[in-house]
């Protein structure tokens, strides 16, 4: 078994990534919408990124909670950027971002409600039949709930359950909601469909009032976020694992550092352990990331 940590890949620093040797992690994630349908010179770094690693794609817009019909013109960008760059793991926010076509720019929280249960796990098997393969929605960071009739594990649960996909699951966001709802993260994660998982996130976040903290990636991660990702992996099943950090970025010897301790915990927990056997999915998808 190869342990593989990742990390989010931004323009900001991509020069120095590929052409220097401080960063190496075993994989990368990006937004396809930033890299759909582009040329010149992005388009050939993209390449080279391609050829140097495995890419996991995160998306930002596919709004799958919104109440109109999926874009469909959309997806098919999707779909063609993923058989392009042989992208086997596509994940995206248990939100929505838009409404009567009105891009909001935000990622905001699905009501925690029955029908809404009904209609976004519709909506994810709409994706997965046209995309051909299970896709992971994950566990976004929200701030206030919305005329809620369940807990927000259950809501996850029972989506992830009806439409069977899998699961993007952020420590971080389990850690900043917790805090903010006042409920015990490990509860919340015990409650998940855990086997679901595809592979995980992990950042940082600001503490912006005694009460409040703010899912910002643009800070390192913390000992107590580390210390819940620990004892999560104790639950799972071998699973590649994501750095992200979106802003604030510091030098690349201090993003491997991250991934060093990241690694260095997975070594502890999975390093001798085999991976679980679990049902092949509906659709036999070789996963090669973990």
């Amino acid at each position: 078994m190869t342990i593989k940590t990742g990390i989010g890949f931004r323009k900001d620093f991509a020069e120095e990534f590929l052409s220097g040797s401080v960063l190496k992690p075993g994989f990368v994630e990006l937004a396809p919408e930033n890299w759909m349908n582009i040329g010149g010179f992005w388009k050939k770094k993209l390449n080279q990124l391609a050829e140097m690693y495995p890419i996991i794609s995160h998306g930002l817009s596919l709004s799958i909670g919104s109440p109109e019909e999926l874009d469909m013109n959309f997806l098919k960008n999707v779909k063609n950027f993923l058989k392009e760059y042989n992208i086997e793991i596509y994940s995206e926010h248990l939100s929505f971002s838009k409404c009567d076509n009105a891009h909001l720019y935000d990622l905001l929280p699905i009501p925690f409600r029955e029908d809404a249960v009904k209609h976004v796990a519709q909506r994810i098997k709409q994706v997965q039949d046209y995309l051909g393969q299970q896709i992971a929605i994950e566990n976004v960071s929200y701030y206030t709930p919305v005329a809620a009739e369940m807990d927000e594990a259950t809501f996850v649960s029972q989506i992830a359950e009806e439409a069977d996909c899998k699961l993007l699951l952020d420590v971080n966001n389990v850690y900043v909601n917790a805090f903010n709802h006042n409920y015990d993260a490990k509860t919340f994660i015990n409650n998940l469909p855990l086997e679901r998982v595809a592979y995980i996130h992990m950042a940082g976040h600001t503490k912006v009032a005694p009460d409040l903290i703010i899912d910002s990636h643009g800070e390192a991660i913390i000992d107590p976020v580390y210390e819940l990702f620990e004892w999560t992996l104790e639950k799972i099943k071998p699973v590649p694992v994501l750095l992200e950090r979106d802003f604030n970025i510091p030098e690349l010897d201090e993003l491997q550092g991250e991934l060093n301790n990241l690694k260095k915990i997975m070594k502890n927990k999975w390093g001798t352990k085999k991976p679980l056997r679990t049902s092949p999915n509906r659709r036999n998808k070789k996963e090669t990331y973990n």
